[in-house]
């Protein structure tokens, strides 16, 4: 078992930013891919980033140069650092963990942490 348990969403003015965390509780990620989705209201999932468990990253199209995946293995942690947010970056987002980057084959998810982009 891998839970997942993400943090760090919240209400932010457009052009701010929120640093999201998925932290895996009394396990380690040292051979998982990490990857963060969102999930907007009356729209799909859809991925945002992942991080690879040798650290190779990818990111959606919509978010690079925005958003930046890092990983700190001490703590068992995959962080998402968003800055310059906008209204639509508005949606519920997870983490889960796989075998790698390429898609598929999520074993375990988090919650989900809300993240409000509004003035």
């Amino acid at each position: 078992q891998l839970p997942l348990v993400e943090s760090g969403g919240g209400l932010v003015q457009p052009g701010g930013s929120l640093r999201l965390s998925c932290v895996a509780s009394g396990s380690t990620l040292d051979y998982y891919a990490i990857t963060w989705f969102r999930q907007a209201p009356g729209k799909e999932r859809e991925v945002v980033s992942c991080i690879s468990a040798s650290g190779a990253t990818k990111y959606a199209d919509s978010v690079k140069g925005r958003f930046t995946i890092s990983g700190d293995n001490a703590e068992n942690t995959v962080y998402l650092q968003m800055n310059s947010l906008k209204a639509e970056d508005t949606a519920i987002y997870s983490c889960a963990a796989s075998g790698t980057c390429r898609g598929g084959g999520y074993d375990y998810w988090g919650q989900g942490t809300q993240v409000t982009v509004s003035s």
